[in-house]
């Protein structure tokens, strides 16, 4: 038996017992060592996605350890340690043969279509795994998939403006490796705003020495005080409210590129004219390719991106109390993730 955190109903996630799962052809089953929440889950556990179907054992930002395979797998063996790519593609839709399988018209992801890792073992394919060096701690390696998501839109929001500063709206698990991702590139600098002053002293910390709290300056003003007439080329938008939208379109510069990542509303006023005359670039960035993820597992690997001084940790018995004070704003770290012991227990 197992023990598994799982979504029951809008906002109630409980301990529940069941068998551990047995993989089957071409499958895998890891030992979960360590699992983020994502932001998307948050969402889910609120009952604002219709994807999230309750009962659910949610849960695709993890690392493990390869504990039993299945028929038809070779590629890897019992011990191997690993960190779950949780998108699932067809390889054979327009957008895969196009080499856009994040956009694949079935595509599944871990976590949501499936069981996922909120519990101490999931069953994934073999090809959902990616390898990881013994030495790559199971928080750090948890932040593959976030990264991989962030990666992917910093590296769209910069391609034109290769040195530019930076802005990044919202300062959540997305919105900080967003802000290191475009340090790494070579933004001349970052500004990152939020409404919440303990998560930008956070940041303050993490070396992002210019930071904007909307409630007492709005964007358009802080980016004038930081960076004068030369102003920002890109914008990020990982939170996605209408303030953030619309904000993020009069701060950039005329020619520049606003970059939308945060999913937190669907329809959206926004200024057309002023993007049609200033010739603003809007995009939208979604999940990851599979080199992507690779990269951000690298980045990892090489300590570039780490997850000290804006994580914390969590039990998965804590799953939902921590999934409570994530939504009601008690939480002034970026992240949390749930960890499991060696031997698959509870931390």
């Amino acid at each position: 038996m197992m023990k598994t955190a799982v979504w029951t109903a809008p906002e109630s996630i409980v301990i529940e017992e069941r068998s551990v799962p047995e993989p089957g052809t071409g499958e895998v089953r890891l030992r979960v060592e360590a699992v983020g929440i994502c932001g998307s889950e948050l969402e889910g556990y609120l009952g604002h996605n219709s994807l999230r179907v309750p009962p659910l054992v949610m849960g695709h930002e993890a690392s493990g350890v390869v504990e039993a395979v299945g028929p038809g797998t070779g590629r890897y063996s019992v011990g191997q340690r690993a960190v779950i790519n949780p998108l699932l593609f067809c390889g054979s839709c327009r957008s895969c043969l196009s080499g856009l399988t994040q956009l694949c018209a079935k595509r599944q992801i871990i976590g949501i279509h499936r069981p996922g890792a909120f519990a101490e073992y999931v069953v994934v394919p073999e090809s959902a795994i990616v390898p990881i060096s013994d030495g790559l701690s199971a928080e750090r390696a948890s932040l593959a998939e976030p990264l991989a998501c962030s990666l992917r839109a910093a590296r769209r929001a910069m391609e034109r403006h290769p040195f530019s500063a930076v802005a990044v709206l919202g300062a959540g698990g997305i919105g900080i490796l967003s802000a290191m991702v475009a340090r790494i590139l070579g933004a001349s600098d970052v500004l990152v705003a939020d409404t919440n002053e303990e998560r930008l002293a956070m940041v303050r910390g993490l070396g992002f020495n210019l930071t904007a709290n909307p409630k007492t300056e709005s964007l358009e003003d802080a980016v004038r005080r930081h960076f004068a007439e030369k102003g920002i080329d890109v914008v990020i938008d990982a939170a996605g409210f209408q303030p953030t939208r619309e904000s993020a379109l009069r701060s950039v510069n005329p020619g520049g590129t606003f970059m939308n990542i945060g999913l937190g509303i669907d329809e959206t006023r926004l200024p057309i004219n002023h993007l049609i005359r200033s010739e603003i670039a809007i995009l939208g960035s979604f999940c990851y390719t599979a080199r992507d993820f690779t990269d951000a597992v690298d980045l990892l690997e090489q300590g570039k991106i780490t997850e000290e001084g804006w994580t914390e940790i969590c039990r998965l018995e804590d799953a939902d109390r921590a999934f409570k004070m994530l939504v009601g704003g008690k939480v002034s770290s970026g992240k949390i993730t749930m960890k499991l012991n060696e031997k698959g227990g509870l931390a």
